[in-house]
């Protein structure tokens, strides 16, 4: 039997619609592949930001905790305070130590005035004693010329006494034979007497001499015993010169102490550093702060990244500075706006292991080969603080 000519007309037309949707399925493939690798697309993204850990830097008691868990707080809003007692009375005591050290300072200079008065006096007793010491010196020249000198008149006088007494001796007994006169024996009898006075005042001018040489003597004793003990004084009086070049050293030391007291006692006030939400808080007033150990987390609002892991395949399609569109899993009717910051270069090789300085790599080969994914940083440049949260599932795709 021959088919209706309207039949043949019906299986013409689909034959026609079934071969237009196979190629419409395959331009659609085609614009689909030609799209993916102009324009990478992937959902293996996640949300990123920084974020800190609020850790004390002194000790002590939580006295005051004005922020919760999952808060938002502004920069400059007060995270905790600990209680600044301890820390008070530690700035107080370095500000006393402080000024004991500049009363000390004063005091040693007033010592040393003093002490240079003193040596200045001992120094003028030295020059004044060795002034005496030399003048001492001279009287005792003095003194031994005169004795040398009265030496002289003693033995003068005592050779014209034994001349006078001779010549008196010889003449007497002539005076019986009436050789010579009662005339000449009175003035033989008056120069011996004359001689012999003469020879006293000689004598005891000889004993004034030395008796002023032993004086002279004793002075210059004295003399030289005043020189030693002003030099000695002079120099006990340097020994004693204390300097204050000991205790300015010790002025950075104490100021130091007072800025690090100071600088203890800000830190008892800790303020948020940024924009921020507060997370991992499982604290209250009363616990106790020690240095270094993490209180809570802070995680900051400013900037907020996508990593976005792309295959290998796909980072050639990638560079720095392209734009991307960002939907976030939870919000996907919101587009955000992204810019590519930087394209990792190294993951972790799953394929084998470093042994004995080879490479170690497997010598079966999956039928089924996954292609490595790389991490790509994109930047958001409007986001939403209220949507984002770290490790947020997200879409990303490079335009």
């Amino acid at each position: 039997m021959e088919q209706a000519p309207e039949a043949l007309d019906r299986k013409q037309i689909g034959r026609r619609i079934a071969i237009g949707v196979v190629a419409s399925a395959l331009v659609a493939l085609f614009i689909v592949i030609l799209q993916t690798d102009l324009h990478p697309r992937t959902d293996d993204a996640s949300v990123r930001a920084n974020y800190i850990e609020i850790a004390p830097e002194v000790s002590g008691r939580l006295v005051e905790l004005p922020v919760k868990d999952n808060a938002f707080v502004k920069k400059g809003d007060l995270l905790f305070f600990i209680d600044p007692r301890p820390y008070e009375y530690a700035l107080q005591q370095a500000l006393s130590d402080q000024e004991a050290l500049e009363q000390q300072i004063i005091d040693a200079k007033r010592r040393i005035a003093a002490q240079n008065s003193a040596a200045e006096a001992a120094l003028a007793g030295v020059h004044s004693s060795r002034t005496g010491v030399k003048t001492a010196g001279s009287s005792i020249d003095v003194a031994k010329a005169t004795v040398s000198r009265s030496q002289a008149s003693v033995a003068a006088a005592e050779a014209q006494l034994k001349l006078a007494t001779n010549d008196l001796h010889r003449i007497e007994p002539l005076l019986k034979k009436q050789y010579v006169t009662v005339e000449q024996i009175d003035q033989a009898n008056t120069a011996v007497r004359v001689a012999q006075g003469n020879f006293d005042e000689a004598q005891a001018a000889l004993e004034q001499s030395q008796a002023q040489l032993a004086t002279s003597i004793l002075r210059q004793q004295e003399a030289d015993s005043a020189a030693a003990e002003s030099q000695a004084k002079l120099g006990q009086a340097i020994h004693t010169i204390d300097t204050v070049d000991t205790l300015m050293s010790e002025r950075p030391g104490k100021a130091a102490k007072v800025d690090s007291a100071r600088l203890d006692l800000e830190r008892c006030r800790v303020v948020a550093p940024f924009n921020a939400y507060v997370t991992n808080m499982n604290i209250s007033v009363g616990e106790y702060a020690r240095p270094g150990t993490p209180l809570f987390t802070l995680i900051d609002t400013r900037t907020w990244w996508v990593v976005a892991n792309y295959r290998e395949s796909k980072v050639k399609n990638i560079g720095i500075g392209a734009h991307v569109d960002v939907y976030l899993m939870g919000h996907p009717d919101r587009r955000f706006n992204g810019v590519v910051e930087s394209i990792g270069f190294g993951v972790f090789p799953e394929d084998g292991s470093v042994t004995g300085g080879l490479p170690n790599i497997e010598r079966t080969l999956n039928w089924v080969h996954l292609s490595t994914r790389f991490p790509v940083r994109v930047r958001v440049k409007d986001p939403d603080p209220d949507l984002f949260r770290i490790g947020a599932t997200a879409v990303t795709v490079v335009r």
